[in-house]
C-alpha cells in the first residue's frame, strides 16, 4: 500500500515538474522567467506560503523576484546583514533546510524580524547552479509553519532547483547573446558609415570610434549607436574630428 502511495505522489510530481518545465521554458526573458518561477514553485510543497528568488551578478547578490514586496526586501537584507539562509546557500551550502525560525540560532537578527514582521517559521533554500562553479542564485521557500518542510519535499526541492536553474541559465545566455549580436551589429554598421564618409579602412574606423569612446567615457556601443541613429559623430567639444583623431 506505502509503496502504491509514494508511485501515486511521484506521478504527480513528475507531471506538475513536466508542466513546470515548460512553463518555464515559454518564457520571453529572465524577469518573466523568475516571475513563472516564484508562481509556480508553491504547487509542490503543502505548506509554501512565500518564496523569493535570488540572482547572483558579478559579486553582488540581489532579490529581483518574490511574492511580495516586504518578502523581496527582507530576503534581499541577508546580504546587506551577512546572515541568513539564502546567502549561506549561495555562499556555502547547496540546500539550508530551517525547521523553525524562531528559535534557530544560526542568524538571530534576520531571523527576529521574519519571524515578527512575515510570521515566517521554515524555510528552504536552494543553490541554483548548473555547474560546480557556475551559481545564477537560489530559489527560497518560506512557511509561516514550524516544521513545514518534509525530507521528501527537500529532496523534489533539489529537482525543481536544478530545473530552475537550466531554464534561468537559458533565459540569461539568451539575453546575452542577443545582446552581444546587437552590438556587434551596430558597431559594423557604425564602422561602414566612416569607412565610406572618410575613406577609412576598417581597422582605422574602429579606431576612431575606440578613441571617440574613450575620450567622451561612453561605451564604444553607445558610440556607435548614437552615430547610426543620428548619422553624426558624438560630439562633446574636446572630441577631435575622425580626420585628427588618428
Amino acid at each position: 500500500m506505502t509503496e502504491e502511495v509514494d508511485g501515486t505522489m511521484d506521478e504527480v510530481f513528475e507531471r506538475r515538474l513536466a508542466n513546470a518545465v515548460r512553463e518555464l521554458e515559454a518564457q520571453p526573458d529572465t524577469p518573466h522567467t523568475l516571475e513563472c518561477l516564484v508562481a509556480i514553485a508553491p504547487e509542490f510543497f503543502t505548506a509554501c506560503d512565500h518564496v523569493g528568488v535570488s540572482l547572483v551578478e558579478r559579486d553582488r547578490i540581489s532579490t529581483p523576484a518574490a511574492s511580495s514586496e516586504r518578502l523581496r526586501e527582507l530576503d534581499e537584507a541577508q546580504y546587506e546583514l551577512g546572515q541568513g539562509p539564502c546567502r549561506e546557500a549561495i555562499l556555502e551550502h547547496e540546500t539550508v533546510v530551517v525547521d523553525d525560525l524562531a528559535t534557530d540560532p544560526r542568524w538571530p537578527t534576520w531571523g527576529r524580524v521574519m519571524v515578527e514582521e512575515l510570521g515566517i517559521r521554515s524555510s528552504l533554500s536552494f543553490r541554483l547552479f548548473t555547474r560546480p562553479d557556475r551559481t545564477w542564485g537560489a530559489l527560497n521557500l518560506y512557511s509561516r509553519t514550524p516544521g513545514a518542510f518534509s525530507d521528501d519535499e527537500v529532496e523534489h526541492g533539489r529537482t525543481i532547483a536544478a530545473m530552475a536553474a537550466v531554464a534561468l541559465a537559458r533565459s540569461i545566455n539568451d539575453e546575452q547573446l542577443a545582446g552581444a549580436i546587437e552590438t556587434r551589429t551596430v558597431i559594423g554598421q557604425a564602422i561602414g558609415m566612416l569607412m565610406e564618409r572618410y575613406d577609412l579602412d576598417a581597422d582605422r574606423a574602429f579606431e576612431v570610434l575606440r578613441r571617440i569612446s574613450s575620450q567622451a567615457n561612453t561605451k564604444l556601443r553607445d558610440v556607435a549607436a548614437e552615430l547610426v541613429s543620428t548619422r553624426e559623430l558624438p560630439a562633446p567639444t574636446n572630441v577631435a574630428e575622425p580626420e585628427d583623431a588618428l
